[in-house]
């Protein structure tokens, strides 16, 4: 049985009992989750494609972690023109736990 949710402008194949990090999501941790913006839903035999997000399905599970991604460099360079720009970025995440995907 698996599902595929759209959170944060991404879209993600679900599993039950899978960890997903996703862009940050307010919460604390330990606090639960739904995901009502189901694309697709399959539960082994039959499978279910919302045209565009399914009403009847939601994904269920709870914050394990908020975090930050590591560091990357974003570096700008022209060359012969003295131009050198160096930043870094870390993206904000949370980790979550799926209970069960309800149908």
């Amino acid at each position: 049985m698996y599902a595929i949710v759209n959170t944060g402008g991404k879209q993600y194949k679900i599993h039950r009992g899978d960890v997903l990090r996703v862009e940050k999501i307010p919460g604390e941790i330990g606090s639960s989750v739904s995901f009502d913006k189901v694309l697709m839903f399959s539960d082994g035999k039959n499978v279910s494609i919302g045209r565009p997000v399914l009403d009847n399905v939601a994904v269920k599970g709870h914050i394990i972690e908020q975090g930050k991604a590591k560091k990357i460099i974003v570096f700008k360079y022209k060359r012969r023109k003295r131009y050198r720009r160096k930043q870094g970025h870390r993206q904000q995440y949370t980790a979550i736990k799926i209970d069960n995907i309800e149908a």
